[in-house]
Order: C-alpha cells, then structure tokens, then sequence
C-alpha cells in the first residue's frame, strides 16, 4: 500500500487490526508481492473486506471480477461465495495470472476460482456470446481508460439485482478537474456520466481515504 503522511494509514492500520481480520492466506500472498517490485495496486485490507460483506449481504453465487492482479481482491470474494459459487476473474497480464493462481491455490479456494487471461472487452464479449448465466455481483478494478466499455459489456452480464463495483474513480480528486485531459481521468468522467444516466441502474459513489490514498469506488444496482 503506499505510504501517505498523514492520519489515514495509521487509522486503516487500527481498523485492519480491530476490525478486518485478515484471513492468513491474503496476508501472506501481500507479503510475496512487497518482496517484489510491483506497485501496491490492490485494494486495501477494509476495502477487501468492504467487498466480502458486501458479496455477503447480497448473497452472491456468481461474482465477475475484471482486474485480477495477484489475487488480492479475489480471494476476499471467493471467501465470500459458497462453496459451489464461482468467482470469474479477468486478467491481461499472464504473470499476474501466475501469480494469483498460487495464491489462490495455497488458500485453497481454487474449487471456486476461474482465472481468465486476456483482453476483457474480448472476454466479456465470448462471454455474452456464450449466453452464460448472469452474474450477482460485478468489480471492474482494470484499465481505467476502458471502464466506459466494460460498464457496457457489464450490463450484459447482469440482471436485475446485479451489484456492480467500480474502483479507483476518484484519482486523488482529478476526477472533478475538467481541465485535465488525461485518458484516464476523461474516461472516468465518462463512466461515472454513463452509470449515473443509466436507466437501469441505481447508483451512488463514496469518496475514500486511508492506506491507499485519496481515492474512491461506484456502487450500483441493476434495477431492470
């Protein structure tokens, strides 16, 4: 997680300790990925948790996840389906994949993960070709340039019911800046305009602060 100077990490570190309970599998796969140089790109401990108690309340079976990284994210999900639930996670880059199917293995959850390497828009779309069964809760955590897309390949997948997360929407407070033309930042400017002019869906955000810095997350309920 990176290191902000101020009250936030100290706060997420006391609530991580009081409150999240961090299973030892997820704390020991964290610990594999410091030693490495990769940047600290998975959700915070509460924020896992946030994800688990929310696939929790919803009674989730079938979760999508786009953006797997080393499994962080994903496992807290798989923990929260039962044991003949599924959660389908997508990744593009085939060591991250590695790295999330040895970690998933070893917090024996593999019996209720699907790893898929790829392009997601690809993915998404061989899946709605497929005419899989819809999925009760949806995180897209990937390419944020590609959040618009996935939303609409996402709607496809769902049903009324359907929760669907978005991460890092935020961006350290650029989301609002208009002047700031970077792809990432217009392109989540326009998903948030496309889920919040949605029919179908019923929609909130909630700004964060903590370990992970100033960030923030969508939160969504398919209505129809």
């Amino acid at each position: 997680m990176t290191n902000h100077p101020t009250p936030w990490t100290a706060t997420d570190n006391y609530l991580h300790h009081h409150l999240v309970k961090e299973p030892p599998h997820l704390a020991a796969a964290t610990k594999k990925i410091r030693a490495t140089t990769l940047p600290p790109m998975e959700v915070s401990p509460a924020q896992g948790k946030l994800l688990y108690l929310i696939a929790k309340i919803a009674n989730a079976r079938r979760i999508l996840e786009i953006g797997t990284f080393y499994g962080y994210s994903t496992m807290w999900l798989a923990y929260a389906v039962p044991d003949n639930g599924l959660v389908l996670s997508i990744e593009l880059t085939e060591k991250f994949v590695t790295m999330a199917q040895e970690n998933i293995n070893d917090a024996k959850l593999s019996h209720k993960v699907k790893l898929m390497q790829g392009d997601a828009a690809k993915i998404l779309n061989e899946l709605i070709f497929d005419n899989v069964e819809p999925f009760d809760m949806i995180f897209i955590d990937a390419h944020k340039p590609s959040y618009p897309e996935h939303l609409r390949l996402c709607m496809r997948l769902a049903k009324p019911g359907t929760i669907i997360v978005g991460d890092n929407v935020i961006l350290d407070g650029e989301l609002s800046n208009t002047n700031n033309a970077n792809p990432k930042a217009s392109s989540l400017r326009q998903f948030i305009e496309d889920v919040g002019a949605n029919p179908a869906l019923e929609s909130t955000a909630l700004q964060t602060v903590g370990a992970k810095g100033y960030d923030g997350f969508t939160f969504s309920v398919v209505t129809e």
